[in-house]
């Protein structure tokens, strides 16, 4: 069976063939021809919050911040101690009925400190994302600058469940991005 061919349709249909192609073709220019060509770097998160001193200023917040946490749990449980050795020394001088009110405010103030210990374990997580998600971007925005500077197309993370499992040392940009951090620093703490 033949099909008639409409003459203003072989045109259309040619047109649309070379725009598909053209299109083709654009994309494949626009990316590297060999995906080895592609640009590539590598940065390690880890050192960069250890090395850098926007990073320490971070952990030393934290822990400041977990330290006065802490130390509001110890003087709880201080007098939970304190609470539970009277309970037992006066146990066996108390009525029943005394002992069992002991025993009663002894375990409403235990569990008031449980929750207040969750309370402010949830405190410091929020405090630690908080602080991390603040640092992550800083070191976000100067990634990219550098990676602009060495005409990087894509910059890996290499760290604990990062995905990336192996990489060779020059392409580590680490360094350049720790002092370029400090240098941001130093520019934002002069007068």
């Amino acid at each position: 069976m033949r099909r008639k061919v409409c003459a203003g349709s072989l045109p259309r249909w040619l047109a649309m063939g070379s725009l598909v192609l053209s299109l083709a073709w654009g994309c494949a220019a626009m990316g590297p021809s060999n995906p080895s060509d592609l640009p590539v770097g590598v940065v390690d998160p880890q050192r960069i919050l250890a090395e850098t001193v926007k990073g320490k200023r971070l952990s030393d917040t934290l822990n400041a911040f977990m330290k006065d946490r802490q130390t509001l749990v110890e003087l709880e449980q201080k007098e939970l101690r304190k609470l539970e050795s009277e309970l037992m020394a006066q146990s066996t001088v108390l009525s029943q009925e005394a002992r069992d009110r002991k025993e009663e405010q002894f375990r409403e103030k235990m569990a008031g400190y449980q929750q207040k210990v969750a309370d402010l374990n949830r405190e410091v997580q929020e405090k630690q994302r908080e602080l991390q998600n603040e640092f992550r971007l800083q070191v976000q925005k100067v990634v990219t600058d550098v990676a602009a500077e060495r005409g990087l197309g894509l910059v890996l993370e290499y760290g604990v469940n990062s995905g990336t499992l192996f990489y060779e040392a020059g392409l580590d940009i680490s360094t350049d991005v720790i002092q370029a951090l400090d240098q941001g620093s130093r520019e934002v703490s002069t007068p």
